[in-house]
């Protein structure tokens, strides 16, 4: 979709103010479409995006226009079901999860998609109190959810899940799945920055960031995939990525961005986790994100950013921890100096590689930021015969994944 911004008039600006003037974010809906999107509806949708762990712009983009419609819903407007091909979304499906969860069903992470594994936690539930157990939740099963009471005591069940299953993987590199998703690609270049000759971009300097750390994970033991190739034809979105990683099944996702900012000043390295304003998050992608962030800071001298909580749909829609780094910004002179040397590019893979072997330990062991020789963990299985890569050239036409094998 066309991205909606400030002066923009029409339908589609008046269906955003009624909605956010239904949440009683913006005081009054104009009679006249033709005020539009006005200072007061910039700083509303601001208030939004915030609320709703989105970047917050101030402009109506696919995600933002698909939260709002997804705000409409309250659990019991609607009866909900599972539709495979045109899957329900809203506010009300969250809530539903959330509910879940608290009762110590397993509908997964909180996403608010109706998904299978949603629809078949209602109809563990259904079958429990009596109901018809066929997956929808309607007027009844939304009387029964409200009625008992919670069952799950001492932390969230997600967190204990999530944290477990972690647990029991054990310490050892050798097997683990990991995602490396580098950002935009193809028509979609990113940040692009001419620099007198030459003309950096955001897509081609993640590409080689990704393929160093692909190489390093893989003489670890981890069997890697890469969400596209250094020429993908058509640009991927974030949920069509975060379906691919869901479909290999991996323990991780990591995704290599470069920020950009209007101002040259803005510096420094970023790591975000999924979570929103309300106490949702993802715990391990919590943990995965503080040690990306504070390992590439150690061993780069890189400006700290921070790590941040955002319901992008990378990281909302993969049912693995996963996190985005942005590693510095490239419209910054000194930022784009490093990023632009390749042994700077080796720093930040190491670094992630030692981020995520620091995952797998205990946290009772595990070992100071920085201290982790990772050149001795490629060795530590050097011997044994690598295993397959896929290099992960991908292309998405509809449901169907194509990968080029090596």
């Amino acid at each position: 979709m066309r991205t909606i911004r400030h002066g923009d008039t029409g339908p589609a600006v008046a269906e955003i103010r009624t909605i956010l003037t239904n949440l009683g974010m913006l005081a009054t809906v104009a009679d006249d479409p033709g005020d539009g999107f006005d200072d007061a509806t910039v700083e509303a949708v601001r208030a939004f995006q915030q609320s709703r762990g989105l970047t917050a712009h101030g402009r109506v983009d696919e995600q933002t226009w698909r939260a709002l419609e997804a705000a409409r819903w309250h659990l019991g407007a609607r009866t909900l079901y599972q539709s495979v091909n045109d899957p329900l979304f809203g506010e009300d499906v969250r809530a539903l999860q959330e509910r879940l969860l608290e009762m110590g069903y397993d509908p997964g992470r909180a996403d608010g998609v109706y998904g299978g594994r949603t629809a078949r936690a209602v109809a563990q539930f259904q079958r429990e109190v009596g109901l018809a157990p066929d997956g929808s939740c309607g007027p009844q099963t939304v009387y029964a959810l409200h009625r008992l009471g919670r069952k799950v005591t001492g932390g969230r069940p997600l967190w204990l899940r999530e944290a477990e299953r972690l647990r029991r993987s054990g310490p050892a590199l050798l097997g683990k799945r990991v995602v490396i998703d580098p950002g935009h690609g193809g028509t979609d270049p990113g940040v692009i920055v001419p620099d007198g000759a030459l003309r950096w971009t955001e897509a081609d300097l993640v590409w080689d960031l990704a393929s160093r750390l692909e190489g390093r994970l893989a003489a670890a033991g981890v069997r890697v995939h890469l969400t596209r190739g250094p020429r993908l034809a058509t640009p991927m979105s974030e949920r069509a990525r975060a379906e691919l990683a869901n479909e290999l099944s991996a323990d991780l996702l990591v995704s290599v961005h470069i920020d950009g900012h209007s101002d040259p000043e803005a510096c420094g390295v970023a790591t975000y986790h999924y979570g929103s304003t309300d106490g949702v998050t993802s715990t391990v992608g919590e943990r995965l994100a503080g040690l990306v962030q504070r390992e590439i800071v150690a061993r780069t001298a890189m400006h700290n950013c921070r790590t941040h909580a955002k319901s992008w749909d990378l990281l909302r829609l993969t049912r693995m921890p996963a996190v985005r780094v942005e590693v510095g910004y490239l419209t910054s002179p000194s930022d784009r100096a490093r990023l632009t040397d390749p042994h700077f590019r080796d720093r930040v893979a190491d670094a992630t590689l030692a981020a995520v072997q620091r995952m797998y330990y205990p946290v009772e062991a595990d070992v100071p930021t920085g201290s982790i020789d990772v050149s001795a963990l490629r060795l530590a299985t050097a011997p044994a015969p690598p295993p397959r890569v896929d290099h992960g050239m991908v292309a998405r036409v509809g449901r169907r994944v194509h990968r080029k094998s090596p």
